[in-house]
Parts: structure tokens; C-alpha cells; sequence
């Protein structure tokens, strides 16, 4: 249990201080405006998943994932000065869809809500 804490604990850490390296040391034009949404850590601390949103348009996608995965080494790096652990682990970053999904789920809830209001009348 104490394990899981502390994997929660830097996962959090991992979250905060990738966000502010991104935003003020990051200087790759590809890597816009983008919020670190969640981080998974592995049970060994080897590797992490950095769950990202953005909110430029899809085609931009695929260059603020190559812009992270260029600059992935350099910021974890960067990580690792900030973290107070052994070894800092590898960074994947992997887009979050869930916003995305959460919008188009509402959008059906509220088509749903309309038509069954106007079958009504």
C-alpha cells in the first residue's frame, strides 16, 4: 500500500514539474500550448506515461508528438533535477482522448435530450 502512495505521490510530482519545464524551458516551436492531463507510472519507477491534451486542431497532432518524443531525453533530463528519486523513468507521451469523448458523449446526451423533448410536443 505504501508502494502505491508513493507512485501516486511522484506520479503527481512527475505531472506538476513537466508541466512548468514544458512551459518555460521548452523552447520546440512544434510544442505549443499543451496540459499534462495524467501520469502512470510503472510498479518499478522504470517508465511513465504523460497523458497530454492540446487544443490545436488534429492535423497538428502528430508534430506535438514528434516535438515530445525529440525532447523527451532533455526532459527527463530536467525532471531528474527536480525529482529527489533514484532513477527518473522514461517518458511516453500518449494524447488524451478523453476530453474529446467526454464533448461528443454530452453532444449525444444533448441531441437525445432534444429529440425526445420534441417528440413530446
Amino acid at each position: 500500500m505504501a508502494n502505491e502512495q508513493r507512485r501516486r505521490r511522484v506520479a503527481d510530482q512527475i505531472q506538476k514539474e513537466l508541466s512548468d519545464i514544458i512551459r518555460l524551458e521548452l523552447h520546440d516551436p512544434r510544442v505549443g500550448m499543451i496540459t499534462i492531463s495524467a501520469v502512470e507510472i510503472s510498479p518499478d519507477f522504470g517508465y511513465s506515461k504523460i497523458f497530454y491534451t492540446m487544443l490545436a486542431p488534429e492535423e497538428d497532432r502528430k508534430q506535438v508528438q514528434a516535438g515530445l518524443k525529440r525532447a523527451s531525453g532533455f526532459l527527463r533530463t530536467a525532471l531528474g533535477k527536480r525529482l529527489r528519486i533514484h532513477n527518473t523513468p522514461e517518458l511516453k507521451f500518449i494524447y488524451d482522448t478523453s476530453i474529446e469523448q467526454g464533448v461528443h458523449l454530452s453532444q449525444l446526451i444533448d441531441k437525445a435530450v432534444a429529440d425526445d423533448q420534441g417528440r413530446k410536443e
